[in-house]
């Protein structure tokens, strides 16, 4: 058997993590893997060892029909370069719904079509349902992160749920600094620098909770965080962060860990920073719905607050940070809750899913 996956843009953010987590645990069982991914970028999926890698030309652009424009070549010169290497007995297994043009391709080569979908929040809509119709039509079964994106984004087709996991060093890295002793209290959040994650959210709640330390880690480049800040008077207890390739110092000094993102514009499929800082014992505040809610169990091991109750926001941080026997709870609970997620079980069940 050959797998050939296929992703867009590699970088450190979510998706590209998971994939590389299944191009891990493919070669660990012997089974030859392909990656095609953009060129000239640095990510997750760089340098995975025995992976095959192949390149195909895509740029990101901030303007959306610039976008749009990459995005289409990319997948003409994608779906040319497939349409002579894929083989019918392979599995070609695509990452996100972006890459519409290996989907196409897949279909007409008559290979198995895997769909990984951690998405359902796609803008605009005529992109979402042109996106999403491609899967329905060429997909020969799907993947979905969560429950709550299966139902939300059905597609009539063989379905899987695999939850995002944690790898073993990071868990074993994490149980080595379990209970340090914590001077600050730090508020965590990790996300990409847009506006619906809620980062200008977590900018209000430092401001009016100066006895916190406020921690911002985004997806982005300094200059693109000044940019974002430009008209903003940051607080001294505010701090922001560029892209980090490890996040374990901040899950180790951080107390408790936010997830923000707006519900009428972007809803978490599943929640890969909260897992990985429930494996520290952080707490979590996240939104009401969404993948997250099958994370966090209210008032258990965390809370589901809207981004825009910034009282009730304030009120729980508060709570969480003043009340040690509370803390203490939810920390254990949250350590427990992750060991779910761990890798064997991941390994096994994206093996199944491919073999079968």
């Amino acid at each position: 058997m050959r797998v050939v996956a296929v992703h867009l843009l590699n970088d450190y953010s979510g998706s590209p993590k998971v994939l590389m987590q299944l191009l891990k645990g493919w070669t660990k069982k012997n089974i030859e893997t392909h990656l095609y991914t953009c060129s000239g970028r640095e990510g997750f999926l760089s340098d995975i060892p025995k992976v095959n890698n192949h390149f195909y030309w895509y740029r990101f652009a901030k303007n959306p029909i610039i976008r749009l424009l990459f995005l289409t070549i990319s997948q003409l010169l994608l779906g040319l370069k497939l349409l002579f290497f894929l083989k019918k007995s392979d599995v070609l297994y695509i990452n996100t719904v972006l890459p519409f043009g290996a989907g196409i391709v897949g279909r007409i080569r008559g290979c198995k079509v895997i769909y990984h979908i951690h998405e359902t929040s796609v803008k605009p809509k005529i992109l979402k349902n042109f996106l999403f119709g491609i899967v329905k039509w060429s997909a020969t079964e799907v993947v979905y992160v969560s429950h709550f994106l299966a139902e939300q984004e059905s597609m009539h087709k063989k379905t899987n749920v695999l939850y995002n996991v944690l790898e073993k060093n990071f868990t074993t890295t994490a149980q080595q600094n379990l209970h340090t002793d914590k001077d600050t209290k730090i508020v965590l959040m990790i996300c990409s620098l847009k506006a619906y994650k809620g980062v200008n959210e977590f900018l209000k709640l430092a401001q009016i909770n100066s006895k916190f330390l406020f921690k911002l880690v985004v997806n982005a480049k300094q200059n693109e965080i000044d940019e974002f800040f430009i008209e903003a008077v940051l607080p001294h207890n505010f701090m922001v962060y560029p892209t980090q390739k490890d996040t374990h110092q901040f899950y180790k000094e951080a107390s408790i860990l936010l997830n923000l993102s707006d519900v009428n514009q972007w809803v978490e499929t599943f929640g890969l920073t909260i897992l990985e800082g429930m494996a520290y014992g952080l707490p979590a505040i996240v939104p009401p719905v969404g993948g997250v809610v099958e994370l966090i169990e209210e008032g258990k091991n965390g809370f589901l607050i809207d981004s825009k109750n910034i009282e009730l926001l304030s009120q729980r941080i508060n709570d969480l940070l003043t009340n040690t026997t509370l803390y203490a709870k939810m920390s254990k609970d949250a350590i427990e809750k992750s060991k779910f997620f761990g890798e064997d079980y991941f390994e096994n069940e994206s093996t199944r899913i491919i073999s079968k």
